[in-house]
């Protein structure tokens, strides 16, 4: 789980039982014990180590304006003596950003500069931590230049990614592109940007998305609905296929990208995508043998948890037209769909999908389906278990 963001760039540690009301000079807010003790409970609850990032304000900075660890590493060792997990860590959000807390003038050599001393903290206080890079958003020249002026030295590359901004920021709704190639090519457009960029500067290092959504600026009133989860999982599928070892989504809770309604912490249509793909979808990517077309994407992954086994995930991003597979073994078939792609709603195999009155999360069972040729309707997502498909690569 990543906690991060513009914030975190000008965000003020309290390393104390107590906080002040008001963050220091060079500061945009505060960060207390309490709260950071909470992102370590969650992280435990829910078994997802931590991915952070740190300040770079004005107030972590000498008069000469050079970076000082000291926050950073308070963060760093409190973390550890509350028996949290960090994973990874990126120096700062964003460093391509100008509205992102740096220092007036900060440039390339300056990050490069600061990279530098970040650096020599982990290997010194937090070893164990991956050290990712650069964390910039988008595909532009800036990301070459920082990644040149912070030297080699890292564990891992990592990028962020949206489509476009949001209509908040532009005032333009897009949604008839949600189901466009187009838009879902995207998201490789980006890939082979930011992987030229490692072949040339850490060649063989992993690929991390540290951040991606519909859209930055919070995402579109759509981005609730069930018409963004083709581009969730359609990205999944895309990015596992070429090699990027995570995918972190933005965000848990807030804004119109959230996988949950921040009031209710109801599950939007994401979320349910995002449940199915980690109860079925292993880490072992395979050649589903189907070519991406207009309308029909097909990924295959081994089975998670079954021996041998193979699921798929079958996107009909078509509108319009059915699309037919035809399958040798008998599957297990989870069909997501709605009535109204506009709709925050979602349904799995015709059963609408929602939390117990309890609170907790339904069971979510397939059908039996027979080998042979099947038909997958208009703007539907499948998932086919194949337990018995006996895959030597998934032994």
């Amino acid at each position: 789980m990543r906690v991060s963001g513009t914030w975190a760039n000008a965000t003020y540690f309290a390393d104390s039982k107590t906080a002040a009301s008001a963050p220091p000079a060079g500061f945009n807010g505060v960060l207390t014990r309490q709260q950071w003790q909470g992102v370590i409970n969650f992280s435990q609850a829910a078994k997802a180590p931590i991915v952070t990032s740190f300040a770079i304000s004005p107030g972590t900075r000498d008069a000469a304006g050079v970076w000082s660890p000291d926050q950073a590493q308070r963060l760093l060792i409190y973390t550890a003596s509350a028996g949290g997990r960090i994973a990874a860590v990126e120096f700062m959000n964003e460093p391509n950003l100008a509205a992102g807390g740096m220092p007036g003038g900060y440039d390339a050599a300056a990050y490069g500069r600061d990279f530098k001393i970040f650096r020599m903290l982990m290997k010194q206080t937090a070893p164990e931590v991956m050290i990712l890079g650069p964390g910039t958003v988008g595909a532009t020249a800036e990301a070459s230049d920082l990644l040149a002026a912070a030297g080699s030295g890292l564990d891992g590359l990592s990028y962020h990614h949206y489509g476009m901004l949001s209509e908040r920021c532009t005032g333009v709704r897009q949604p008839h592109r949600a189901l466009s190639e187009e838009w879902l090519a995207r998201t490789e457009q980006t890939l082979d940007f930011y992987r030229t960029l490692r072949d040339r500067f850490e060649p063989g290092k992993p690929i991390w998305l540290t951040e991606t959504a519909e859209a930055a600026c919070g995402g579109d009133r759509w981005a609730t609905t069930f018409l963004d989860t083709f581009r969730y999982l359609d990205q999944l599928g895309r990015l596992a296929k070429a090699g990027v070892q995570v995918v972190m989504h933005n965000t848990l809770a807030a804004s119109d990208y959230g996988l949950l309604d921040e009031k209710t912490l109801s599950p939007r249509p994401n979320y349910w995508g995002a449940l199915l793909w980690r109860q079925l979808m292993g880490t072992t990517v395979l050649d589903s043998g189907v070519p991406i077309r207009a309308g029909l994407h097909v990924y295959a992954h081994c089975q998670r948890g079954t021996r041998g086994g193979v699921s798929l995930l079958v996107i009909n991003a078509d509108r319009n037209m059915p699309r037919a597979l035809t399958l040798a073994r008998a599957a297990e078939r989870y069909t997501l769909s709605t009535s109204n792609l506009h709709d925050g709603s979602v349904r799995l195999n015709g059963h609408r999908l929602e939390l117990k009155a309890s609170g907790d999360l339904p069971s979510l069972m397939g059908i039996s389906t027979a080998a042979g040729a099947l038909t997958f309707a208009p703007a539907t997502i499948t998932f086919l278990a194949i337990p018995t498909a006996s895959n030597g690569a998934c032994r």
